[in-house]
This record gives C-alpha cells, structure tokens and sequence, in this order.
C-alpha cells in the first residue's frame, strides 16, 4: 500500500470535528471509519443460522498444519464469495491450546501472495511473533516491492508457541506489512483460546454452552464477491472490487476517501450476516471478539438485560462486573457470561450495536426454544491474576496524522528502529494520546489500565488486556508489563488501515 497518499479530506474533517466536538464539551466523536455500501442486495436479518468455526485438530503430538488458501464460501444467502483462508475458511479453525503445553503451528501460504501469522495477545518469542516483514512466500512468487531487512519463508513457516500464559480468548491473523487490512478483510483471522487448571475449576458454562463470537464487517460486490476501496488493479486500472485486483500481490493503494478506516455494511459472526443462535433458558458464556478492520461497537442487548465480565483480553478477571453495555474496539476481546433463564421461553434477544444506525445497529439475535437444567455458576472470585509491579520509567508515544501518514510520536514506521527498550521482567507506565480513535495494541506486553484523561478507567476496562480504544484527543495510562522473551516487537494502531498507513513503532526487549 503506498504510504505516500495522504489522510483524504473527509478524514481530516472528521479529525477536526472531533477537536470541535471535544473543546465544545460534547465529547469525542463516535464514528472510527467510512462506510462502504455494498452493490449486493444485503440479506434479512437472523435467517442465517449461526456457525460455529471448526476445532483445529494436531498433526502429532503439540504439533498443528493449516494451509492459507484461496476457496469459495456462501456468505450471503445465493451467492458464493471468494475467500482467503486458514483452511481454506473463514473464519480459520479454533486452536484450543493449554498453558504449559507449547505447540508448533506449520503455516503453508498456498494463496497468491506473502503473509506473516500474528497471534494476538500470545506471549511468543520474536522469531514466531509475527513481524510484518517476517513472510511465508508462496512458491513461484518474487515481490517487487521488497522493505529492508525483510525474510521470506519459502511456502511454509513453523510458528512455535511455548503457551506459558493464563487461560484467555486470544485470535490469530495475518500482518503482512502495509497490506494487513485488504488481507484479513479477504478473510485470513480465526481464534485461539487457551486454557489451564483455575480455570478448569471453575463452574462455568461449557460446551455447546461456550460461543466464540467473532464479530467483524464485510461489504460485497453485486456478484457476492467482497469490496474493499483499492484504488488500482495490479493491471493498473481503477478496480472497487477485490477478486481481481489483488491477484499477484501489486495492490497499488486505498481509495483515498477511506484514509480513517473502512467500515462495511454487513455485520459477520462468525462468518455469518446477522445471525440467529438457539439457546436453552441457561447461562452461556460469550467470548466477543472484534475483528473488524475499523468499527467500533457498543454492545447491548435488547428487550434488556446485561452482560456478567468474567475477562478481558489476557485472562479471567479477578471478580466478575456486571454490564449493561459493552464497547469493543478492533482487536479487543470480552469474555461474558448471559443467563437467558431471564427471558421466557420463545423469546428473541437481540446483541445489538449502539453506536450505529439501521441495519448496521443489528449484530446477531439469540433465540430461547426451550426449558434446561443448568449447574453452572459464576462464583464471586474468578481467579488471582498477577499482582500489579511497580513501573521503573514512563513513556510517551503520541498516535496521530503528521503530514501525509498516521504517525507515532510524529514518526511513520521504519522497520528495525525501536522506539523503547523495556528491559526483560520489568514494567513501565506508557501514557498514550491521540487525535482520533486509535485501538493501541501492544505485542507481547500485556498491561493494565490507570487512568483515561487523568481520571479513574471505565468499569470495562478492569483486567489485564494488549489492546486499549484511545479516543479522540484523549490521554490513557497503561501500566504494560514485559514478561516471557527478549527481542523485537510492536505496537500499533489495531485500526488496520491506520496500520498499514505506518502507525507502528518497534519496540526492543532487552
């Protein structure tokens, strides 16, 4: 993607606005990207059962193979959409991984460009961290627009995880340097989740009874193909779809009307438009994961009822916090529990998203067909996470536009330059400010949230987490700690437009 377009002026207007709107008093303004309106006729709500992503299963012991590759899926109702995928689905297979016990996940990259595997919120040593010049290239492919110090990986990579984390919902996804948001856009994201012993003790809800949700927005072309807002074909032609255009990897550019993010208007769980889940009269625990490139959502549900925090990006909360709503950006993940004992039988409850408009507002809706036993709980304590360290220094990095780029500290991304070098075992105290919504995510560390504008953090922002929503003109505290690894690595922007518009910085681990 060519770093040399700048912001378009309905972006900056809108950077603008949310100055004017911050000074005025009235608070930062919501939207976090463009809408981009789909040529397909959109299909009703809740017809579409909802999926439930297949389970990834071992080649051998502790060791997992998954082929990236091109295939066709029915993701409106009639039509078949080209997707890329782990698997060959989207989303990729559910790694169920357990801490103590490492994996080795071989990527094999059959698709028609590079990719690089980020598995987000793993504490992975640098080599397996997915680095966005660190690439699986495909057989017979030569990149000719190369960055310095970049490493190819002829067609497979072994990416080896030692999982010495606490049980958390993580996800995995492609980061290929300046290409990040067209390719997951196009499908490459699934889910991992790790388990251990605390939480095994707990009384949970289990089996069909657990959902991973994840909840992300596609818009499509009239043929069910999806659009995203390239600017030129590889054949050097204007192109608004994707099918053709990134064929062989030289996608020139973003339209420059999508410069602060693209939002689609189909909103996908678990690959799925708008979908409807049976339940029982029962408690389930929803683990909710923002995938979209740049929407933001506040989740709540509808006649009514809340939502019971059991964790957050890193792992189980120390006590459970009951919500009414739940705002998610790009990246994060909230594992909740729902009782639908709470509504009559043959009711329909509707997960919705407050900060949108018609159809866009609707997520997915959950249906109570019947009457259950249920024997789980949500106890009173939940877990003892790490106690919180004593920082040994404080950091800066200001998320902003400079000129034609989204900055860090006023600097676009050089690979290999760090802009920190936290050492091993400590923690610091990294004050993050902005002028727009900036999902700050941080490989590696993870980190707890102080303060937001001096003040106390929201009641959702409890837990130990990797990715924090920096609101427009706002200052956020995080309290980011260094375990597990020496070596290079990242923060970001998780809008991944803005990622890949050089809002990323190296950070070394000494």
């Amino acid at each position: 993607m060519s770093r040399s377009e700048g912001v378009s002026r309905r972006a900056f207007l809108g950077v603008l606005g949310g100055a004017g709107l911050a000074a005025a008093g009235c608070g930062p303004a919501e939207s976090a990207g463009q809408l981009l309106v789909s040529g397909a006729p959109l299909p009703e709500p809740f017809t579409v059962p909802l999926p439930i992503p297949e389970v990834a299963r071992p080649s051998g012991p502790g060791r997992y193979e998954v082929t990236q590759r091109v295939a066709a899926a029915e993701i409106l109702p009639g039509s078949r959409t080209e997707v890329w995928g782990y698997g060959g689905t989207f989303p990729g297979p559910t790694f169920e991984l357990r801490r103590g016990t490492p994996v080795t996940i071989a990527v094999r990259n059959e698709l028609p460009v590079p990719t690089s595997t980020h598995l987000h919120g793993g504490v992975t040593p640098p080599g397996s961290d997915g680095y966005p010049t660190d690439l699986v290239v495909p057989a017979g492919h030569s990149t000719r627009h190369g960055h310095p110090g970049e490493v190819h990986h002829q067609v497979v990579k072994d990416y080896r995880y030692p999982v010495e984390q606490r049980a958390a919902t993580l996800w995995y996804h492609d980061h290929r340097m300046d290409f990040t948001a067209p390719q997951v856009w196009r499908g490459l994201a699934g889910m991992a989740l790790v388990r251990d012993e605390e939480e095994d003790a707990l009384p949970l809800p289990r089996g069909e009874r657990e959902l991973p949700l994840m909840i992300c927005d596609r818009s499509f072309e009239e043929d069910g193909s999806f659009r995203y807002p390239q600017a030129y074909s590889a054949h050097g032609g204007a192109h608004g779809g994707m099918h053709g255009g990134m064929h062989g990897g030289d996608w020139l550019g973003l339209d420059g009307d999508y410069m602060e993010g693209v939002e689609g208007d189909v909103i996908l769980v678990n690959g799925a438009p708008w979908p409807v889940a049976e339940v029982a009269a029962a408690r389930y625990r929803l683990r909710l994961l923002n995938a979209s490139n740049a929407r933001r959502y506040r989740l709540q549900l509808t006649p009514g009822g809340r939502f019971t925090q059991i964790g957050s990006d890193s792992g189980l909360l120390a006590a459970p916090v009951a919500h009414d709503t739940i705002p998610i950006s790009p990246g994060e993940r909230y594992d909740v529990v729902v009782d639908f004992s709470a509504y009559p039988v043959g009711s329909a409850v509707t997960l919705v998203n407050t900060l949108a408009e018609g159809m866009q507002r609707n997520v997915m809706r959950f249906v109570v067909t019947r009457a259950a036993r249920d024997d789980s709980a949500v106890p009173a304590t939940l877990s003892r996470p790490p106690r919180r360290p004593r920082p040994v220094a404080t950091r800066t990095f200001d998320f902003r536009r400079t000129g034609e780029s989204w900055t860090i500290n006023a600097k676009p991304y050089r690979p290999g330059v760090p802009l920190a070098r936290p050492r091993l075992g400590t923690a610091e105290v990294w004050r993050l400010t902005s002028d727009f919504h900036h999902p700050v995510h941080l490989h590696l560390a993870h980190f707890q949230i102080l303060a937001r504008n001096g003040r106390a953090p929201a009641a959702t922002d409890g837990g130990w987490k990797d990715t924090v929503d920096v609101r427009p003109y706002e200052v956020v505290d995080v309290l980011a700690r260094f375990d597990g690894h020496r070596g290079r690595y990242m923060l970001h922007c998780h809008n991944l437009e803005h990622e890949d518009m050089a809002m990323m910085a190296d950070f070394e681990v000494i």
